[in-house]
């Protein structure tokens, strides 16, 4: 395989794709695909025409995301922008899809990249962020996931935890403001509850719920993040938050906890709390320890550093947060916020600096780069 070459062609073929009408960020998620593809099949079977190759075989891989991407959109076209409370819709073909994409022969994870790839629409880099892979990684394990399932009979559904990470997947793209999948996922979550009495499918609902009442005090008008402590509570959505807690308290009856249910009973109690002050961040510390219980995951570790924080000082959460890998994303802001409330705001200062510049999205890294300023102005005076 001709690295060298398949390198030296990539501007090229991309700019083609360009020509011919595909966006940028699409053409260069079909080249990645056509470059992949190309380093399966040329060691084998090279091509006469490299260059001729990889044009036809990105081209395809454009055609087919934009249809997928069409198809979604038609879907997000049904979905008004709130959520209707009670009962699902009859149920449409989309849910259906989401577990054929799920199949046995593929691996959880592989399952959920292909599904949100070809059902959800997010792009390659989306779905990487979302992993915490490198892009170049995440388009390897699509293209072996289509490999894997394009001579398989899609007769054979997958399994609901594979399914349930997908739909939440989603709906964290829709509610980071990136994609607007947020209010559809919902949708095809109640219809997945009306269907299966499952205690995690109702967590996933209830924390979908939870999170959701909160959008509309998430961004001031200009635009800008509001920090969950500093939102207008009477903007959040009280019905949503009232069956929420509903769906939560009725599973959490059932005695079988799993990771969904234990998110939601963190949101329930934030949503719970009249001012941020009120916060029981006690209880939240303890939810917190069964979902790395449940999960090991070092995003929740994370998070569970930012509780210590709040519930027994800034030192306890710089503890907490020591033993943690600091490459891991929100990492250096999480550390900001935890060095300001503990009285250092130069070390503070420079770590919202270094967190911006990670900041996976426009409005989060302004909203850490007004952190910085601010602390620095205020160093001066």
């Amino acid at each position: 395989m001709n690295e060298a070459l398949l390198r030296s062609l990539t501007p090229s073929v991309l700019g083609i794709l360009v020509r011919r009408g595909a966006d940028f960020a699409a053409a260069e998620d079909a080249v990645q695909d056509a470059l992949v593809e190309a380093v399966r099949v040329w060691p084998t079977d090279p091509p006469r025409d490299p260059k001729g190759w990889l044009i036809t075989v990105a081209w395809r891989r454009f055609l087919d995301a934009s249809r997928a991407d069409a198809a979604r959109r038609r879907r997000e076209d049904l979905v008004e922008e709130e959520p209707a409370p009670g009962p699902a819709p009859a149920a449409d073909d989309t849910l259906q899809l989401y577990f054929l994409c799920a199949h046995p022969s593929l691996t959880p994870s592989s399952a959920v990249a292909l599904t949100l790839r070809a059902v959800g629409g997010l792009t390659t880099r989306q779905i990487a962020q979302a992993y915490l892979v490198p892009e170049a990684t995440m388009a390897q394990r699509i293209s072996r996931a289509k490999r894997t399932v394009s001579g398989v009979r899609f007769d054979r559904p997958g399994d609901v935890a594979t399914v349930l990470r997908v739909l939440y997947l989603v709906f964290n793209e829709g509610y980071s403001g990136d994609v607007d999948l947020a209010a559809e996922a919902i949708r095809l979550t109640r219809q997945l509850a009306a269907a299966i009495d499952h205690p995690e499918v109702a967590g996933l609902l209830a924390l979908m719920l939870l999170h959701h009442a909160r959008r509309a005090a998430r961004t001031a008008p200009d635009g800008s993040l509001v920090p969950l402590a500093e939102q207008d509570r009477s903007r959040w959505d009280t019905g949503s938050i009232a069956e929420g807690v509903e769906i939560l308290q009725a599973a959490l009856a059932r005695d079988r906890l799993g990771e969904f249910q234990a998110q939601a009973a963190i949101a329930a109690l934030h949503a719970d709390a009249p001012r941020a002050e009120e916060t029981d961040w006690v209880q939240i510390v303890e939810w917190y320890d069964e979902l790395v219980r449940l999960t090991d995951n070092p995003i929740v570790r994370l998070n569970r550093a930012v509780a210590v924080g709040e519930a027994d000082g800034p030192r306890a959460g710089l503890v907490a947060l020591a033993v943690l890998d600091d490459s891991l994303p929100r990492h250096a802001a999480v550390a900001a916020y935890l060095h300001e409330r503990d009285g250092d705001p130069v070390t503070a200062a420079r770590l919202y600096t270094e967190a911006a510049r990670k900041a996976p999205n426009l409005a989060e890294r302004d909203h850490l780069t007004r952190r910085a300023a601010r602390l620095n102005t205020q160093q001066r005076r």
